[in-house]
């Protein structure tokens, strides 16, 4: 499939939603898991209550039913964390993909010893799905599942947007911006960037084009490497390949 063809069916679009159509109670829910999984130290009733605007008796109800499904817990302090169930529901997502990618993020992870992973469109951001750390990671960045960046910042974002036509990416994001580097990658055939995200940091991605599916992004991220990122770009584009092959 060449860049300028569709990798998207028709009946796959944006998900839209208006206020008369969405749950509050459920929306506050998700919400709960969001800014638990943010945390790093736990959040308490009160904490909870505060981010979501609502009374400690709401929160409590919303946190208890969370609890019955294993996806919060609560440890003996009385601070809730993100729970176990989460990571049984991880694992539907995308759950071919991820079958297909770990062998080739393995590999590219422990060649180049970088973090290797894949990202995901999620409306005007981007999450990483799957990530494989090298043998030998001291001194690596670890880039964590669930992590979300704009695509405004970061090879991943720039990576997704090279496999659309700017019309296709206008009707999924209106108003996003299509950016000049994804016009870059579009001809060739990886994304690069640095800085964007955190100082001193790079990272090179390139798309993976699943037939059916928004596409998605293969990529490593680094500190500094003595491989020339043409080099590190032209395996990502290999291993992205490999991985819509086996999806074909």
């Amino acid at each position: 499939m060449g860049i300028g063809e569709s990798a998207v069916s028709p009946g796959v679009s944006a998900p839209k939603a208006t206020a008369s159509s969405t749950s509050q109670t459920l929306s506050r829910g998700i919400r709960v898991l969001e800014v638990l999984a943010e945390s790093t130290s736990g959040m308490t009733i009160a904490e909870i209550a505060g981010s979501l605007g609502v009374h400690r008796s709401i929160a409590y109800r919303i946190l208890r039913t969370l609890e019955d499904h294993s996806l919060v817990l609560r440890d003996d302090g009385g601070r809730f964390w993100s729970g176990p169930g989460l990571a049984a529901l991880a694992r539907g997502v995308a759950r071919k993909l991820q079958s297909a990618a770990l062998p080739e993020l393995t590999a590219l992870s422990a060649s180049l010893q970088m973090s290797a992973f894949i990202a995901v469109w999620d409306r005007r951001q981007c999450v990483t799905l799957v990530a494989v750390e090298p043998p030998r990671g001291e001194g690596v960045l670890v880039q964590r599942p669930g992590t979300r960046h704009s695509f405004a910042a970061g090879a991943p974002g720039i990576a997704i947007q090279s496999a659309l036509t700017e019309e296709q990416w206008e009707e999924l994001a209106p108003g996003e911006p299509y950016r000049t580097e994804s016009r870059t990658a579009a001809r060739t055939g990886f994304a690069f960037s640095r800085d964007e995200v955190i100082p001193g940091v790079s990272s090179i991605g390139a798309p993976i084009r699943v037939t059916g599916q928004l596409p998605a992004a293969l990529a490593v991220v680094y500190l500094s490497s003595e491989v020339a990122a043409e080099e590190i770009g032209a395996r990502v584009c290999a291993a992205a390949a490999a991985i819509e092959r086996i999806l074909r």
